[in-house]
């Protein structure tokens, strides 16, 4: 079944059954086959347990409404609980009013408003570095600041668990990209050594998500640092999930080990704890002025448009003002990995508010999900090749204004629905679900 791709990998090709006869041109024949009666996608929509693209008509930070049911939502990346604070809808509206809706032009010509130019500042300073560019979405960070920097005869090395925006971005450089095992430090360096024996002035770029998206884990900074240093190579974090949640202050996963003065490039995200959309790269003076101007997902495309970033101004004000978010998200986090592992479900080994709960094969996945949509929970289904074969698992993840009884809620309809699909068993143990496809801790 061809599926969402979170990570970027490339997709198995559908059944084959239709022909360029029947469906007109050749380059629509996939398609076809994709909605082709007998296939995967079509017997899960029918059943009604397609997970995907389901209209959500109310959003109020933790709760929302589905079809005309109020659930809890445990999917969002809202993770400071702010798409609602009053300080931010405000300022969000009070930007409208003044700016209008949209700057209709990239940065380079009219799109730059003294608010972009504000929120740089900010950011740099929040973040302790020299400089900041804004992108329009989060995808464009990574896939411009990879493109402008990495050009012919350099090397780019990526964890084969980066996000797709990274994968993206290694695709329309004309470096080379040498991938590591994910979080595998011992093969990044031979890849590292690789680039060096055929090309030992090459520039090289190490890239990996700080926070990895699917899994809630932390990548190896002091490890990445001490092999950049080693190697003179430069080291971009991919902060989405990070800035906002980890970290002090928020400040994301290089700051939680006390070394974000060590890394070259952060790039991070509006969409997630800063209720937005947009992204930003931080860095010294001279490489973010040249990104700025060297970056064709930056120079040509729109700005962001005002209310987004008047939101983030507000979202960053609240963070800086209210660091008991940040603890009251890090105990809701302790509190269900401890929950979940106390059931007998395997979390990986998660260190954020991201924590998966591992189900086991695709069908089952999928009919968990609608279970627990059932009894008012919503999470998002995770399968292969996002995920390892096997290992299809419901993404949860949590906000600060998560009240302690709707983590119970949770707990208690993931109790009773991997109850029925043994993935747990009665014991607190992992069930033979879990067991056959090998997946207990």
């Amino acid at each position: 079944m061809t599926l969402p791709n979170f990570h970027g990998a490339e997709q198995p090709s559908p059944p084959q059954s239709a022909t360029a006869a029947e469906t007109g041109p050749a380059l629509f024949v996939k398609a076809h086959r994709f909605l082709d009666a007998e296939g995967d996608y079509a017997q899960v929509k029918a059943a009604d347990l397609y997970p995907y693209f389901r209209a959500i008509e109310v959003s109020e930070g933790t709760r929302a409404v589905i079809h005309g049911r109020e659930i809890i939502m445990a999917g969002s990346n809202n993770y400071l609980g702010l798409t609602g604070h009053p300080k931010v809808v405000e300022a969000a509206q009070a930007a409208i009013a003044k700016y209008g809706t949209g700057c209709t032009g990239s940065r380079f010509l009219n799109g730059t408003l003294d608010l972009h130019l504000e929120l740089e500042e900010r950011l740099a300073a929040f973040m302790g570095k020299e400089g900041c560019v804004l992108f329009s979405t989060g995808y464009m960070t990574n896939q411009g600041v990879i493109q402008s920097l990495a050009g012919k005869g350099d090397y780019v090395l990526s964890d084969k668990d980066n996000h797709a925006c990274i994968v993206a971005g290694t695709r329309v450089t004309f470096a080379e990209t040498l991938r590591y095992r994910h979080d595998d430090m011992r093969h990044l360096r031979v890849q590292l050594e690789k680039a060096h024996r055929e090309r030992p002035d090459a520039g090289k770029l190490i890239v990996t998500d700080g926070v990895f998206s699917m899994s809630g884990t932390l990548a190896q900074v002091p490890e990445l640092v001490a092999l950049a240093r080693e190697f003179g190579a430069a080291l971009m974090l991919d902060d989405a999930h990070a800035v906002g949640v980890v970290g002090e202050g928020g400040r994301g996963s290089a700051s939680a080990f006390g070394m974000l003065g060590d890394i070259d490039l952060v790039t991070g995200t509006f969409s997630k704890s800063f209720a937005s959309l947009g992204g930003f790269v931080v860095g010294s003076h001279a490489v973010t002025e040249y990104i700025r101007h060297s970056a064709s997902a930056h120079i040509f495309s729109a700005s962001m448009p005002p209310a987004n970033v008047a939101t983030v101004l507000a979202c960053l004000d609240i963070l800086e003002a209210e660091p008991e978010r940040l603890e009251r998200l890090a105990e809701i986090s302790d509190f269900m990995r401890e929950g979940f592992r106390a059931l007998g479900f395997n979390v990986w080994t998660s260190q954020t508010p991201i924590i998966p709960v591992v189900v086991g094969d695709m069908m089952t996945c999928f009919k968990f999900w609608k279970d627990l949509l059932e009894e008012g929970v919503f999470v998002n289904a995770v399968v292969p090749p996002a995920v390892p074969a096997g290992q299809a698992l419901m993404r949860t993840s949590y906000m600060a204004t998560h009240s302690d009884e709707e983590l119970n809620r949770i707990l208690d309809a993931f109790r009773k629905v991997g109850l029925k699909h043994g993935v747990i068993a009665a014991n607190g143990q992992p069930g033979h679900h879990a067991q056959l496809n090998g997946l207990a801790d």
